[in-house]
């Protein structure tokens, strides 16, 4: 039989899903059309179009071409060859070299069917290649952590490389009056280097502090201030300018707060939004930059800490038509992270997402992101009145502050639509009663909510960590159930490595509290029940409240137990 002339003009990984019978011809052309004119790679479309998971197009290589499969969350990034391979070619190609033995280099990959990448590999090192297929969705954050240092980079990035992108509108007049009292390119180098140390130590703010005789940049770890420089006090000024300069702020307007954006491109493949809060204090203004990372939104639910009967539940109640999703906890909880990961989920073609936030943190493609804005008369209920107006088939509030909010929230999920938001709550039981205490009647709470989260987060043990030994007393006093000590696991304390800096610990991991909202909870809110009432029932019921959360997470070996006590009540 004559060869379709059709498929014949495929193909690499499109042809290859053809003939598997994964993908139609006018699929696969469509795909790769869009892949070229977005300049992003045929799996990533694939994955946006929903003809599959990233894990899925990385085992479907594995068995077609015959390469291995890694999971790159098990491989250490120590272990990593970085000068085995030029960097230019790391970044344009979306490969690491993971290790070399003889003339053999193994290559981490998402395409083996990237013939270009593989030969100009193997024509600038001389060895033979062996590629190991890797899902792409790690392979690209990786390959940023690790394909330069920071000292590298600034040396290497000129004004073209290293762009900062700005998303307020200001006059041009005043941007230019701006750079004028500003230009100053040793600070703006510092700025850089201090932006590229955060986001290579996995930081999540910068904080940047005058006082009367010094100047600190901290960086927040793992939750964890730590001070990483002192730069001289007579530039606190200049380095204060230059980043509002960059932010589309007032520079001169020094007497009260501002908030502003901007965007690091670090390349074609990555950029990190930055929030940037100023804050007037007694020597001068204190700014803090938070790091809005877009690749922490589409790490997927796996990666938050989930128990897997605890990720059923949720998974089960953001598919129901209707109904709300309260996540909470206090600032800083990673409820965000949550509630952006659970939109990811829900994000297709045929679905209508509209988000009220104070600010957007990330953006996501396909979703309407409403910035609030009070002074303007944007309010979060203003905001939900116009979304219903908008046919919309899942909401999500940013947080709900006030009663006027909730009654709209509550009126949302009872006629037809999904609707997500936080509380700063200290659990789930506490948001109950603080709906209560807030005005909103029984019946409805009762008749709206399907499910509410609760969590932390705590910091995840290094690799360097360490066997304890701990008195019986001491575990049963923590929480520990008699049946749970039975010697089938370790407790585990923190080490110290230079992976850690010496902190014992390395990343995070989510405790949660995922309480449903059962008929006999139900029947407790219509009662008027108590916050206690509430968590009782919700213990029968097999909830595990975030001390327990934390206990297992402890047996598992993932964080310490004076992590858990730290960050949860009794």
């Amino acid at each position: 039989m004559a060869a379709n002339p059709q498929q014949s003009q495929l193909s690499g990984l499109a042809r290859a899903l053809v003939q598997a019978g994964r993908l139609k011809e006018v699929e696969a052309e469509s795909l790769l059309e869009q892949a070229i004119a977005k300049k992003t790679s045929l799996i990533e479309q694939l994955v946006a179009a929903k003809k599959a998971s990233f894990l899925e197009l990385a085992r479907f290589s594995s068995d077609k071409f015959g390469f291995p499969l890694l999971d790159l969350a098990a491989f250490d990034d120590s272990n990593i060859q970085k000068n085995a391979i030029d960097r230019k070619l790391i970044t344009a190609h979306q490969v690491v070299p993971l290790h070399k033995r003889g003339n053999r280099l193994a290559v981490a990959i998402a395409d083996p069917t990237n013939l270009r990448a593989l030969d100009e590999i193997r024509f600038q090192t001389g060895l033979t290649v062996d590629p190991v297929i890797v899902e792409e969705n790690k392979l690209i954050p990786l390959v940023a952590r690790i394909s330069e240092s920071t000292e590298d980079a600034l040396k290497g990035f000129s004004n073209d490389d290293l762009n900062l992108e700005f998303t307020d509108e200001q006059s041009q007049e005043k941007e230019e009056v701006a750079n004028l009292e500003v230009d100053d390119a040793p600070v703006v180098r510092f700025i850089q280097k201090m932006m590229l140390d955060a986001i290579n130590d996995g930081a999540s703010d910068i904080h940047f502090e005058p006082y009367e005789k010094n100047y600190r940049i901290r960086f927040r770890t793992d939750g964890i201030l730590r001070e990483v420089a002192a730069p001289p006090l007579v530039i606190k000024d200049k380095i204060a300018s230059r980043i509002k300069v960059i932010s589309r702020l007032n520079i001169a307007e020094k007497r009260v707060p501002q908030d502003g954006r901007m965007r690091l491109v670090l390349s074609k493949h990555r950029s990190i939004d930055f929030r940037v809060s100023t804050l007037p204090t007694m020597y001068g203004e204190k700014i803090v930059l938070r790091i809005l990372d877009p690749a922490s939104a589409s790490m997927g639910i796996d990666a938050l800490g989930y128990e897997p009967e605890q990720r059923a539940i949720l998974l089960d109640a953001i598919h129901r038509p209707y109904g709300m999703i309260l996540v909470t906890g206090p600032t800083g909880s990673g409820k965000t992270v949550s509630l952006y990961t659970c939109l990811n989920i829900l994000n297709r073609p045929g679905v209508n997402i509209s988000t009220a936030e104070d600010p957007a943190e990330i953006p996501l493609p396909g979703i309407n992101q409403v910035n609030v804005d009070d002074k303007a008369g944007l309010s979060f209920p203003v905001a939900l009145k116009a979304f219903l107006r908008q046919d919309p088939d899942i909401i999500m509030v940013g947080e709900i502050r006030d009663i006027e909010t909730a009654e709209i929230a509550i009126k949302a999920a009872q006629t037809g639509h999904m609707v997500l938001s936080t509380l700063h709550t200290n659990d789930a039981p506490a948001t109950l009663t603080r709906l209560m205490n807030m005005g909103i009647p029984t019946f409805n709470l009762a008749a709206s909510i399907l499910l509410i989260t609760a969590q932390r987060l705590v910091r995840r043990l290094c690799t360097c960590k360490r066997p304890l030994d701990t008195p019986i007393e001491t575990l049963l006093n923590a929480g520990f159930l008699e049946s749970d000590i039975d010697g089938s696991w370790t407790l585990y304390g923190p080490g110290e490595c230079e992976l850690c800096k010496g902190s014992g610990y390395k990343g995070r991991v989510g405790l949660y509290e995922v309480m449903p909202v059962t008929e006999a909870i139900q029947r407790i809110i219509m009662a008027n029940g108590t916050e206690l009432d509430i968590a009782i029932q919700a213990r029968k019921e097999g909830v595990n409240d975030l001390r327990r959360s934390g206990l297992l997470k402890v047996m598992q070996g993932l964080t310490s137990l004076d992590e858990v006590l730290g960050s949860t009540n009794v």
